[in-house]
């Protein structure tokens, strides 16, 4: 990375680069990480870490140019941080303690390092830069602990109804969006008191709802998009029926 960078004989395009512009390319290559790991491929995940690798090298690249840190210092603050976290490890004068009091530590450790850096919220440290669904976790979970929550899954039940009922409700386009806004917002804090993590319940809809789609132009021929509303939906039936357990898979002319 430092020969790519170099200003005399380096790559053009990575010269070019700041932290800003290889930001998008991080969280993409994290995801692609998350994607191998979903699929079970071990050879994907491989070579998708060393992706995520050069992103951490080539920010850390950047930051030394800088004079601000270099890979080692990044290296070293995880490591110390690591070890920060598990006294239970680390620490030989320490007790070992059981899962839960290792997370409950585990949570406020975090939350003495945030003080220390010049928190004065709960909400502090939150990455705006996260999927608004998983940052809407995040947020409800600092409220939570700070005791800000439902005593059970009653009050945000109802507070989805009525997040419904404001949408439905919305006088024009930009209050719907705002009230759109909330109902999501309502929604996550609903699977969160079932302790739904509301980020895989959607990802693993969206792959449900890809898999049948699939499945429903593959009965139809490559003719879905010439079909009647009532024919697609005789298909979306069909597939949903071949999916349940013990169930022959229906042919469709």
């Amino acid at each position: 990375m430092r020969r790519l960078r170099d200003p005399d004989t380096g790559c053009t395009w990575d010269l070019a680069q700041d932290f800003a512009s290889v930001a998008p390319y991080t969280i993409e290559e994290a995801y692609e990480v998350a994607d191998a790991i979903d699929r079970a491929d071990v050879t994907a995940l491989k070579e998708e870490l060393g992706d995520l690798l050069l992103q951490v090298v080539y920010h850390a690249q950047i930051a030394a140019e800088a004079g601000a840190f270099s890979f080692a210092d990044v290296a070293a603050g995880i490591t110390a941080k690591m070890i920060a976290r598990h006294p239970h490890v680390f620490d030989t004068k320490t007790h070992a303690i059981d899962s839960g009091m290792t997370d409950v530590r585990w949570e406020e450790l975090k939350h003495t390092e945030r003080a220390d850096k010049g928190a004065d919220s709960s909400m502090d440290g939150v990455a705006r830069a996260l999927p608004a669904l998983m940052r809407a976790q995040k947020l409800q979970k600092r409220a939570a602990r700070d005791g800000f929550d439902w005593p059970n899954v009653e009050g945000p039940l109802a507070k989805l109804h009525e997040e419904i009922d404001e949408f439905t409700a919305a006088p024009d386009d930009t209050a719907r969006a705002e009230e759109a806004g909330d109902l999501l917002f309502a929604a996550v804090n609903l699977l969160r008191a079932y302790g739904i993590d509301g980020e895989q319940a959607l990802r693993s809809a969206n792959e449900k709802f890809e898999r049948r789609y699939r499945a429903m132009e593959e009965l139809a021929a490559d003719a879905f998009s010439s079909l009647s509303l009532e024919e697609q939906e005789a298909l979306w039936q069909s597939v949903k029926l071949r999916e349940q357990p013990g169930c022959p898979s229906p042919q469709v002319a």
